[in-house]
């Protein structure tokens, strides 16, 4: 338990149940295990702060803990510790079982050393734990089945996950109840997924869009042509490049690219024009070119 509940929300001891409030969840948020799965102080930081709000934000809690500090739990409704202390109806002697429980203690086992409480311990919830899965390019956009190897210590085990389309590069799934075992009864701990995508020979992603390179030459360029491009999920389609398509220019097609998990729409794919000389020149084609050069033509007119 923490020491100081209005230093665990970074707010002072005059704050208003809003300012609680909105310090606890902007706090909730940074520190949620989700949001740092390689930190392994974020569970216990977010249980400081759950601590430090169930108590805060509750009015009579926050006044019996401003009053007894983080012991309030054990007191009783009078003005002493145990609710029988010197005061109106108190009697003046202390009743240990309101420290030890109602089964008391036997003080003779604390003289021997033993000293154990007699009350039934909690169930522990297990170890969370963490792999890294690849993800094929094409999975990670359409969605699908992967084979996942978790280390689990004394053996090594093979789980297959489905996971959903549009998944992003260093994004962390987590599958409840897939982690270590609890103790007394506790449930089992998570198993938290950081997904590694492999890159493709030729589409590339950018957020929600596909982006494809065409090479294309010089004269289909300035000609114009019709092109057959690949799709990842639906085949060859025919692209058309007009008279004049400078290098760069995107051309696109579209709800054919990735579906957003946030918006559920999907993106485009967008065809990059790159336009490329070929390795070797004919001389009939250098002699053309020449005739070119003579035109006296430039893209530079004016630019500078």
């Amino acid at each position: 338990m923490a020491e100081d509940y209005y230093k665990s929300l970074g707010i002072p001891k005059t704050a208003t149940a809003d300012e609680i409030r909105k310090a606890y969840r902007k706090l909730a948020r940074a520190n949620h295990p989700d949001a740092k799965p390689d930190d392994p102080q974020a569970s216990t930081k977010f249980k400081e702060i759950q601590d430090a709000y169930d108590v805060l934000s509750d009015a009579k809690k926050r006044q019996q803990y401003d009053q007894f500090g983080v012991d309030f739990s054990k007191m009783g409704p009078g003005s002493g510790p145990t609710g029988r202390g010197p005061g109106p109806g108190g009697s003046g002697t202390m009743d240990f079982s309101d420290f030890f429980g109602p089964g008391g203690v036997d003080l003779g086992e604390m003289l021997r050393g033993g000293g154990q409480r007699r009350t039934k311990r909690s169930p522990v919830r297990g170890e969370d734990l963490r792999a890294t899965v690849q993800v094929s390019f094409e999975t990670s956009i359409t969605g699908g089945s992967v084979d996942v190897q978790v280390d689990r210590g004394s053996k090594l085990d093979t789980l297959s996950v489905r996971v959903p389309a549009g998944l992003n590069d260093g994004q962390v799934i987590r599958l409840g109840g897939q982690g270590n075992p609890g103790s007394r009864s506790g449930e089992s701990g998570d198993l938290l997924l950081k997904i590694e995508i492999l890159p493709h020979r030729y589409f590339r992603r950018e957020g929600s869009h596909l982006l494809l390179d065409l090479p294309i030459t010089p004269f289909e360029a300035v000609l114009g042509t019709k092109v057959e491009v690949p799709t990842l999920s639906e085949g060859a389609m025919v692209v058309k490049i007009p008279p004049g398509t400078s290098s760069g220019k995107k051309l696109r097609l579209s709800g054919k690219g990735v579906l957003d998990s946030q918006t559920k729409q999907v993106g485009d794919q967008l065809v990059v024009i790159k336009i490329v000389l070929p390795k070797t020149i004919s001389d009939r084609d250098k002699a053309l070119y020449e005739q070119l050069a003579e035109s006296g033509s430039t893209v530079r007119e004016g630019l500078w």
